[in-house]
């Protein structure tokens, strides 16, 4: 009978301590593996192998030896304890083959053993190298460490191979060894199962604050009450002191990136911007905090990665990422509180391209220095530090399109039409491209496209047959035709005022008498033979004949008619009834409206492509979207001065039936071609290229002043 108290000795609990317990990072729980195999074996030496995919000619995996047990001293602190950030103390390139004994023997045994993943034991002698347990003075003991869980292990390569050097023994001794390798080889099934239940606790954890905040951001309306609300619900679920939002100016197409391997994507970055601080409702960024926290973030970004202070410590069991990062900003914001601890996150968001940086969001709680939480705190550690960052990571997305909605059309439209240029051209240089695809068209279409080139010139509807009435004498206003007004239509010969009379037909009675009596006087000197007395009578006579005829047409001229069928165009005169009118004055213009030409004012520059019975159009000021077309009809060859500036007279007809065709289809057009109407007439003159008429009046200048 044995005695079984020893299986309790305090020596197995730690073994099982060791190998039981989480342990974060999978590579320090394969250096503790090897360290505790070599420990219960009495193994001489313990070698730990990374398995490497093979590529080209060796498809098969490869065994790559990583850290050698006992660690080197120059990887242990005073205390014993690893020293180094855990990738430091895997790397392969750091570690010397010299420290491997037989390392020719050691890497056939990893080799053979990661080929069929099965323990082996292999003796060394004098005479080579065998698989077999021998009588020989040290064996090989070579470890596969499955991976995943015990029903995925069959189907996936090692997760790594161990092998430990041994002093012979018996056969006996060596079977009971390699039974107590094997089960303490499969607690690495026990790591992956904390593993996975890690991942999955913090996973539905991070999915169940995401969800929160989710509930909360899409509740605000606009990106700015989004910003302020995930930075309050975010202090509140972490109890923390503050919570800032920075954001990054600009539209997603400007956003800083990390590429992908494979990828193009390639983008410098924007200054941040701070958009949001809990319980906080005007932020002025002038302000000094404001100025530091933006720092902050800037520091986070420049990283690419979260930051945290303090930082933790690196080595066993540490996250080395978190304290190998830079805080000089987080320090400084955390300068006046020996308690607090920042933590910046940035949002990211992972598109086809690459990874992009949107924002930063920083975290300030109290704490104690090395991550403890006081009571009521969000004690910022690596594990914390970890939920947050994957919490944000489902969050960045969201934030990126409310931001991109948020945005005026203009910036909309621009993003959209860079990303389709991309599309179209390529994602490298595509402002280029485009600016020079465009060049190479505008180029060819300036030089060989070809269009009417269009003479403009202002112009006036002027009617063809016009005619103004004035006071043929002194005298008072009567009375006016009924209806007589401006713009009323008159008909040839229909009256339009009277003037008073009675004084002409007063003068015209008394010249009547004495011209009677002069011709009386006449015939009597005649009958008395006194030829001069006749003479000088009828030429008195002669004399008041012609006053009698003035008069008689002064009172014909008094009563004012239309002399065409027409529209009086101006002359509103009732309240000139019953007074004086001066001899000359202007009482009425009637014109017949149903036929008015253009009268455009041509300058000298442009004359010489002018020609009769050339066409165009014309658009009056009104309605610049009408056109009418007209024919020119005279050209006036003398020039006149206005506007500081020569033009010369073009008469134009209009096409009548054009213009009943844009009357029927726009009721208005009629009221738009009155008489004195103003507007702007394009000659259509000789097909010339786009390059010619843009440069025109350049050439034409640079002939002036040069001389050419």
């Amino acid at each position: 009978m044995q005695e079984v108290q020893n299986i309790r000795a305090p020596g197995w609990q730690r073994v099982v301590a060791d190998l039981a317990g989480s342990v974060p990072d999978d590579r320090v729980y394969l250096l503790r593996l090897m360290a505790t195999l070599g420990q219960v074996t009495g193994a001489s030496q313990g070698v730990l192998f990374a398995m490497q995919a093979g590529s080209g000619e060796a498809p098969t995996p490869e065994v790559v030896p990583l850290q050698v047990w006992p660690l080197p001293g120059s990887l242990l602190d005073a205390t014993g304890k690893l020293g180094v950030p855990i990738e430091q103390a895997t790397d392969p390139s750091r570690l010397d083959p010299k420290l491997i004994d037989r390392l020719k023997d050691v890497l056939s045994a990893a080799r053979a053993c990661a080929g069929d993943k099965q323990l082996r034991v292999f003796g060394m002698e004098d005479a080579g190298f065998y698989d077999a347990a021998s009588s020989g003075k040290q064996f090989i003991i070579a470890v596969p460490v499955p991976a995943g869980q015990p029903h995925e292990s069959a189907g996936l390569p090692p997760r790594a191979i161990i092998t430990l050097l041994v002093d012979g023994r018996s056969k006996q001794a060596l079977q009971s060894q390699l039974a107590l390798i094997e089960l303490m080889a499969g607690y690495a099934y026990g790591h992956e199962a904390q593993q996975s239940l890690r991942r999955a606790k913090q996973a539905g954890a991070s999915i169940d604050l995401a969800a929160r905040l989710l509930a909360a951001i899409n509740a605000a309306e606009g990106f700015r009450a989004c910003a302020m609300q995930l930075a309050n619900d975010l202090c509140r679920l972490l109890s923390a002191d503050r919570v800032s939002v920075g954001w990054l100016d600009g539209s997603p197409a400007t956003w800083q990136g990390r590429t992908i391997p494979g990828a193009t994507l390639k983008l410098s970055r924007r200054p941040i911007a701070l958009r949001a601080i809990s319980d906080t409702e005007h932020i002025d960024r002038r302000m000094e905090l404001c100025r530091v926290i933006e720092g902050v973030m800037d520091e986070c970004l420049d990283q690419e990665q979260t930051v945290l202070f303090p930082q933790p410590i690196a080595g066993a069991g540490g996250d080395t990422v978190l304290s190998q990062t830079i805080v000089h900003a987080h320090r400084e914001l955390a300068r006046n509180d020996a308690n607090k601890s920042v933590a910046s996150f940035p949002l990211r968001i992972v598109t086809s391209k690459g990874e992009r940086f949107a924002g930063v969001v920083t975290v300030e709680a109290s704490g104690e220095a090395g991550g403890a939480k006081k009571p009521g705190t969000a004690g910022l550690d690596p594990q914390m530090v970890e939920l947050v960052q994957a919490t944000l990571d489902l969050i960045a997305p969201v934030l990126a399109v409310r931001a991109s909605d948020d945005r005026t059309l203009p910036q909309r439209a621009l993003d959209s039409s860079l990303r389709a240029a991309a599309w179209a051209v390529g994602p490298r240089h595509t402002v280029w491209k485009v600016a020079g695809i465009a060049t190479m068209v505008a180029t060819a279409v300036l030089f060989v496209g070809k269009t009417t080139y269009r003479v403009g010139a202002p112009m006036q509807m002027v009617a063809q047959e016009r005619r103004t009435l004035v006071a043929a004498v002194e005298g008072q206003l009567l009375r006016i035709g009924d209806g007589v007004e401006s713009g009323a239509r008159v008909e040839a010969g229909q009256l339009l005022a009277q003037m008073d009379t009675r004084e002409l037909l007063l003068q015209l009675a008394e010249q009547q008498a004495r011209l009677s009596q002069f011709d009386k006087q006449a015939d009597d000197a005649l009958k008395r033979g006194d030829a001069a007395e006749a003479a000088e009578t009828r030429y008195k006579a002669d004399e008041a004949r012609a006053r009698v005829g003035l008069l008689q047409r002064q009172v014909e001229k008094s009563t004012i008619r239309a002399p065409i069928a027409g529209t009086i165009i101006s002359g509103d005169i009732k309240d000139k009834v019953g007074a004086t009118v001066k001899s000359g004055e202007s009482l009425f213009e009637v014109a017949d409206l149903s036929s008015v030409v253009v009268r455009a004012r041509v300058s000298d520059r442009d004359i010489a492509f002018i020609e009769v019975g050339q066409t165009g159009q014309v658009s009056p000021k009104s309605d610049p979207s009408l056109a009418v077309p007209f024919r020119v009809v005279r050209i006036t060859p003398l020039a006149q001065a206005a506007d500081g500036e020569n033009t010369f007279e073009v008469v134009g007809a209009l096409d009548g039936a054009a213009l009943k065709e844009a009357e029927a289809s726009v009721p208005q057009a009629g009221n738009l071609f009155l008489v004195n109407q103003e507007g702007q007439a394009k000659f259509d003159t000789q097909r010339r290229t786009f390059a010619w008429i843009i440069s025109r009046r350049v050439i034409d200048q640079l002939k002036i002043w040069l001389w050419w």
